[in-house]
């Protein structure tokens, strides 16, 4: 991202300053020689200015639990997102959903303990259970785990 914005204000610079000719000197000076050698240095210490003065963002995102919120076959009950339930066939959306409403769960048992989960969606959460794990939840991750924001 930063690069890209690197490149964006280089090259809007770089519109904005004369093509590079070979340099005539004379003993008198132009106005017009003297504007675009300012504008060049100033638009190259304004983009100096801006990028060394930028610090790095300081994002969490490398984790014990980023590998079961959907990247591997091991899926977190308690913070995983309801579309990560679109790998297990049969458990999206109405099985997924409910899942997710009803957490957190201290074990992965405890998921058949949800209110009005009938025998038949009971049977498919067995199927999969051995790809669900339990683990403590994340403010980070709970927000979003009904609606995240993507969409078809």
């Amino acid at each position: 991202m930063k690069l890209a914005i690197l490149a964006v204000l280089a090259s809007t610079a770089a519109a904005f300053t004369a093509p590079m000719a070979p340099v005539v000197k004379t003993s008198a000076l132009s106005a017009t020689d003297s504007r675009r050698e300012f504008i060049s240095s100033a638009a190259g210490l304004a983009a100096a200015g801006v990028f060394g003065a930028v610090a790095p963002a300081n994002a969490i995102i490398d984790n014990d639990t980023v590998q079961y919120l959907g990247g591997s076959s091991v899926v977190d009950l308690n913070n995983a997102n309801v579309r990560v339930y679109l790998k297990m066939p049969g458990l999206y959306p109405t099985v997924a959903g409910k899942i997710v409403s009803n957490g957190p769960y201290a074990t992965v048992s405890a998921v058949y303990s949800i209110p009005g989960l009938s025998a038949q969606e009971k049977e498919l959460i067995k199927k999969y259970e051995s790809r669900f794990t339990v683990t403590t939840p994340q403010a980070d991750y709970v927000i979003d785990k009904i609606n995240n924001g993507l969409y078809r």
